[in-house]
């Protein structure tokens, strides 16, 4: 399960995007030149694009896998030529995407493609009623005349007599600027997104065109690191000729190697779907001088290991990438950040309570706020969760439309059996610590939490622990933090860290590494139950 802040299931705008661009256009006018130079002009600079490129008879219908195209495209390209009007496909067309533009959901741009506009909107010259297909169906017909007559009025480009490149170029311009806005929208949908965004931004500093400029955001898990990330992307790369995301880098080297990664990298910064890449030196060799003159943003999720960034991305000063690249790295290791030395790092901050309460009604309540007799018991969830998006999440959704008795009961049971979903994703920190720093973390989360720092070296220094380097490990991997001299972690943490040491034995608190609680001890006391190996 990956963190995340919650995108809003409220808004009737969250829709689901998978083109930036749906192409409309007859073929035989334009397929060959202005279509093709256009459709390379936006693929080097990341926008994505939905063309028909099949050869279809005339009066077929339209198809249901091109409706949904239709409506899953931010913005509607519509090339107006002179055999436009005789495909009764291209009309069709023309109405769906009238259809979505007057339902809210889609920016659409005529192009005049040497026709004239008024033309289009009198339908006279080359689109003049001399088709059979105008003849057909009336009602059809007088769909096509209103779609024809709509869409030519909207504002567009004409080429007229200008060049055609630098006729794509200003097009091109001009889409990347409309799709900014849908980007910007984008954060709106994320509770607390908006400030961590405008932090981002500042990071990245989009305007710094002479560097490759290299960014780390790091935090515990469950912070909604992958999702800033992904916010990020999804606003940032349509200014840039080629972009990937790499999710799960951890996992995905773990089960397949790295080269997998490579060959991600590659494929989708170069769009290409095969890339002939045999080991991770091939790789190297390929990523660097295939993407050194290409200006790309590059994110590399749950980094983990040193060597992943090695083989990724480079070191420092090794210049893979083109002038004015950007490279996002997430990772819960703040010191391998340091270690490959990022240029900026964005530590990710918990969610403060308005924000926390927002996200959780959303998965709750499916609102922004909850109904007023629910209000204290999602307070008590809300500090619970102290401002950690994944259990927001998590706890949200288990809750949704149970009744007040239910409720009760789980915050009854979380005191004595913590959330299974949210306890596997933070254990993934935990289980990549080693030995020493394990014991030294459990050592905090059962006995030491708000002690102060002195007394808590003295007494770890005591069992042979090395608590200076132990427990900076420890800061570095989100899991502690020093505050007022004094040792913390989430509430979380400290339950889970409580939890590992449960699962020793849980029927026999004597058989267990560490006793914390009053009840155990007494316990172990009176019944002589002490095995303890460690």
């Amino acid at each position: 399960m990956k963190e995340n802040f919650s995108s809003s299931s409220s808004s009737s705008s969250s829709q689901q995007w998978k083109y930036d661009v749906f192409l409309s256009f007859r073929g035989e006018d334009t397929r060959k030149n202005f279509i093709s130079h256009l459709c390379k002009e936006f693929r080097q600079k990341g926008i994505i694009i939905f063309k028909d490129d099949r050869e279809l008879e005339k009066g077929k219908t339209i198809s249901q896998e091109l409706l949904k195209a239709i409506e899953s495209s931010k913005i509607s390209l519509v090339i107006f030529s002179k055999n436009y009007a005789s495909s009764t496909w291209c009309l069709d067309e023309l109405v769906k995407i009238l259809e979505c533009k007057n339902s809210g959901n889609q920016i659409v741009l005529p192009i005049f493609y040497d026709v004239n506009p008024s033309e289009v909107r009198k339908q006279n010259g080359s689109f003049e009623n001399d088709s059979e297909h105008y003849q057909q169906n009336d009602e059809r017909v007088q769909r096509w005349r209103l779609a024809m007559t709509q869409v030519a009025n909207l504002s567009g480009w004409n080429l007229q007599d200008r060049e055609e490149s630098e006729f794509i170029q200003d097009i091109t311009k001009d889409v990347l600027n409309k799709l900014r806005r849908f980007s910007h929208s984008i954060a709106k949908d994320f509770v607390g997104m908006d400030s961590r965004l405008e932090k981002m931004r500042l990071c990245i500093n989009i305007n710094e065109l002479n560097n490759v400029k290299t960014v780390g955001i790091c935090g515990m898990g469950g912070i909604g690191k992958t999702t800033i990330a992904s916010v990020t992307y999804k606003e940032m790369q349509c200014q840039f000729e080629g972009g990937a995301f790499l999710a799960d880098v951890r996992e995905t080297s773990r089960t397949y190697g790295l080269v997998t990664l490579q060959r991600q990298l590659l494929g989708a910064t170069l769009m290409e779907r095969d890339t002939n890449v045999y080991d991770v030196y091939n790789g190297v060799y390929h990523i660097k001088n295939r993407l050194s003159r290409k200006k790309v943003l590059v994110i590399l999720d749950d980094v983990d290991e040193l060597e992943q960034l090695e083989l990724l991305i480079g070191k420092k000063d090794e210049n893979w990438f083109g002038v004015g690249s950007r490279i996002i790295i997430t990772s819960r290791d703040e010191h391998l950040l340091i270690q490959h030395e990022v240029d900026q790092i964005y530590r990710v901050e918990q969610l403060n309570h308005h924000e926390a309460l927002q996200l959780f009604c959303r998965k709750a309540f499916k609102k922004d706020c909850a109904p007023q007799d629910y209000m204290e018991l999602s307070n008590k969830v809300v500090n619970y969760a102290d401002g950690l998006p994944l259990a927001l999440n998590v706890l949200g959704s288990s809750l949704y439309a149970r009744s007040m008795k239910e409720w009760n009961s789980v915050l009854e049971s979380l005191k004595e059996i913590p959330n299974e979903k949210i306890l596997s994703k933070l254990e993934i920190s935990f289980d990549g610590l080693q030995e020493i720093q394990k014991k030294i973390f459990l050592d905090i989360a059962c006995f030491f939490k708000g002690k102060m720092k002195g007394y808590v070296v003295k007494v770890l220094e005591s069992g042979g622990l090395y608590p200076d380097i132990g427990m900076r490990e420890l800061i570095d991997k989100s899991l502690i933090t020093i505050s007022d001299n004094r040792v913390w972690m989430h509430d979380l943490l400290e339950e889970m860290g409580q939890e590992i040491v449960h699962r020793e034995c849980r029927e026999e608190p004597g058989r267990r590494s560490r006793l914390w609680l009053y009840k155990d001890v007494c316990h172990v006391l009176m019944n002589d139950t002490v095995s303890i190996t460690q």
